[in-house]
């Protein structure tokens, strides 16, 4: 009996420095963890270089690649910088990027039956175009070039039992586009807008420029289903000629787009 008593401060104090040691690794998890776990995850598409702080707050440099075997690779200028706060009710995460954000991205992560829901801040930010060449065919073809400048308006996603839910809206400008495939710079600007809805409607319109294109399309059954068309100005033709073979099907002068 007294053998007992007295061994029970010792499993107390094994108890205390295990727990302490799980909370340590749980609080401290460096951020490299957080880098495996999004290449993973994003089949490699998506890595985290030069990783410091932790899981919870920590800044990296973001790489875009084709895959995980893919000779191709593309750097996000500058670094992202992450704090992660997660609370009883949910979590919230703020995402900056000091060389395309004015304001930092903050996203709102709730569980919910058998699903999750992300609201996102209204936010607008501006990023390379050659980034997407990181991502391999056809970007690494078309090689594109201007500023892409991203906005988003009363954005929140669910998922639940397998399927997406959006409401909300977001837009993506494509201003000042050229292309390796083209002598002609820049071919124009466009605007892509996704708004919310059952179903989740898709829209592509030219703004300005030689090479016109346009579309719509909606998620069907969690796929895109899009139809769209490009064309060039009679005078700029032979110039965008590669280009409209490698985007669509060619019909006359016009590339069929079609997705879906």
């Amino acid at each position: 009996m007294n053998r007992m008593s007295g061994s029970t401060p010792w499993r107390w104090a094994l108890a205390g420095t295990l727990l302490g040691l799980a909370l340590s690794t749980v609080l401290f998890a460096p951020a490299r963890w957080l880098s495996s776990w999004l290449q993973q995850a994003s089949r490699g598409q998506v890595v985290l270089v030069e990783s410091r702080g932790t899981v919870w707050a920590g800044s990296a440099r973001v790489m875009l690649t084709g895959g995980l075997d893919s000779q191709e690779a593309a750097s996000l200028p500058g670094r992202l910088v992450w704090n992660f706060a997660p609370a009883l009710n949910g979590a919230t995460l703020q995402l900056n990027a000091d060389c395309c954000m004015q304001q930092a991205w903050a996203m709102r992560l709730q569980p919910r039956w058998n699903g999750l829901q992300v609201t996102l801040s209204d936010a607008q930010s501006q990023w390379p175009a050659s980034l997407l060449t990181g991502l391999g065919t056809p970007w690494n073809t078309i090689e594109p070039r201007g500023d892409l400048q991203l906005s988003t308006q009363g954005l929140t996603l669910a998922w639940a039992a397998g399927r997406m839910l959006m409401t909300g809206a977001a837009q993506l400008d494509a201003m000042n586009l050229s292309s390796h495939l083209s002598t002609l710079r820049p071919m124009g600007s466009y605007r892509l807008s996704l708004n919310g809805g059952t179903p989740v409607t898709l829209a592509l319109t030219t703004l300005q420029g030689s090479l016109h294109m346009s579309g719509s399309g909606q998620w069907v059954g969690g796929q895109l289903r899009f139809n769209g068309e490009a064309s060039a100005v009679p005078e700029h033709q032979a110039a965008l000629s590669n280009l409209l073979n490698l985007i669509g099907r060619r019909n006359g002068a016009r590339s069929i787009i079609k997705v879906g």
